[in-house]
């Protein structure tokens, strides 16, 4: 018999070499490399000489329709980019407590609404903790199946027995495998659970939901070609003070990515929020120093969402910088922007930026509320409340075009503003109908942005 073989696999990018390195030269991260024995080689999964595929011409492929199995939930069909693709496996990860389970369970009771078979394998609870939770949800049904087991070979055989149409893994950190020398949740065990569900649900046909854990930092645990290996990769965020859900396809092999789903956690379960900038808007004060709306872009959806900031006098050598749901780096640019180009002697002064509501955005397109927002926390002055301002802001000050700008101020009509501020460049995209519908005021530079909103006080400061 062979033996195995041992090698050394990064944690990050999936790269697996035969000897330890501090560095990984595919993805250059340090200290990543584990190390896990290879399991014995499956023959069942080997390709036979007379099913090796041939090649085909491009233009000779047939185009074969997917299909697809509606939920109760219109905001997650929408997500998942029109219903969930039978035979697809995805990877929902998130905090402890977010929701994850709750959010299946509910899933689980809609497939099964619909005559579908749905075996939940909750592995980390017992039947007794997932049947309470169900019945607080109001969920039972007959097709719903529940079994606490977490090794692998014991959940196949149960399923060739069962035939579900939708398997629940909960979740890749607990199950495990007997033949795999590795303890569960290692490295190596999880990459196996993740090709086996992979093998399930593309060989026979069943659609799979895989729970995953999150480390400190708030990424997938695991190794990164867990993410590869999956058909789509669902982000459980939100903040759990303010009780608002965000699920976000970061990967999706059938639908678009960048989407999000926005529920609200209620004691019956989560509710869709179909309208999230009225949620995020509809506790907004009118004339506060430091606070403005923006838009961001959550994949073809556009979002209005309430910026603050707070400018307070330092005693300390060294002032604060601390941000919620923005980049911190790209605070620190756009306050030496405004040290540059303002003069302003930020230098001296805590500067404190949140998005309201728990919703962490990463575009560009927010560049020129924050410094808005901040000028006004800074010098005391209130922004009109009807107007929303997005644009991205270059080290010189200048104001750059975003995308996505008919988006934008569609979702600004409908929410009844009055007035928006955007790049130079981008008004000139605008039809005539969306000029008479709101003011527009392009800008170029901080300076003008800042003299339009706040008066010529600010800019002369």
């Amino acid at each position: 018999m062979a033996k195995d073989k041992t090698n050394w696999l990064c944690s990050e990018c999936g790269f697996v070499q035969k000897k330890w390195s501090g560095q990984c030269q595919a993805c250059n991260r340090w200290n990543t490399f584990k190390e896990f024995k290879e399991a014995k080689v499956n023959t069942r999964f080997q390709a036979k000489a007379k099913d090796t595929s041939a090649p085909l011409k491009i233009t000779e492929v047939e185009h074969l329709g997917y299909e697809r199995v509606k939920t109760n939930f219109s905001e997650f069909d929408h997500l998942m980019g029109g219903g969930v693709v039978k035979g697809s496996l995805s990877l929902i990860g998130g905090v402890p407590g977010i929701g994850k389970s709750t959010l299946l369970l509910q899933l689980s009771s809609a497939f099964a609404m619909q005559g579908l078979t749905v075996l939940y394998v909750c592995g980390e609870e017992s039947v007794q903790q997932t049947s309470l939770r169900a019945k607080r949800l109001g969920i039972a049904n007959d097709s719903l199946y529940l079994l606490n087991e977490t090794e692998f070979t014991k959940i196949k055989m149960q399923i060739d027995q069962l035939k579900p149409d939708i398997l629940i893994l909960d979740s890749a950190q607990i199950l495990y495998k007997e033949d795999v020398p590795s303890a569960p949740g290692s490295v190596v065990q999880v990459k196996e659970i993740a090709m086996e569900s992979m093998h399930l649900a593309k060989g026979s046909n069943i659609t799979t939901f895989l729970i995953g854990h999150v480390t400190k930092a708030g990424d997938l645990a695991g190794p990164k070609v867990l993410e590869h290996i999956v058909d789509t990769v669902l982000d459980f965020e939100g903040d759990r003070q303010h009780g608002y859900r965000m699920v976000r396809a970061s990967k999706n092999r059938f639908g678009p990515t960048d989407e999000i789903a926005v529920f609200q956690m209620l004691s019956i379960g989560l509710q869709e929020v179909k309208n999230p900038s009225l949620m995020f808007l509809e506790e907004r004060r009118s004339n506060t120093p430091g606070s403005i709306i923006t838009a961001a872009m959550e994949g073809s959806r556009a979002v209005l969402l309430e910026l603050q900031a707070l400018v307070t006098k330092s005693y300390y050598p060294t002032p604060s910088r601390r941000t919620t749901g923005v980049d911190m780096n790209r605070l620190v640019l756009l306050l030496a922007v405004l040290e540059k180009k303002m003069r302003f002697p930020l230098y001296s002064y805590d500067v404190f930026v949140s998005v309201v509501g728990g919703m962490k955005v990463q575009e560009p397109a927010l560049d020129l509320s924050l410094i808005l927002a901040i000028t006004s926390s800074y010098h005391g002055l209130s922004i009109d409340e009807k107007t929303l301002v997005f644009g991205e802001v270059g080290l010189n000050g200048e104001i750059r075009s975003v995308s996505h700008v008919e988006a934008r101020i569609k979702e600004a009509v409908h929410m009844g503003f009055k007035t928006v501020i955007l790049p130079k460049h981008n008004a000139k995209e605008l039809t005539e109908k969306m000029r008479k519908s709101l003011s527009i005021l392009p800008v170029d530079k901080v300076e003008d942005a800042i003299s339009i909103t706040l008066g010529e006080l600010c800019k002369s400061k």
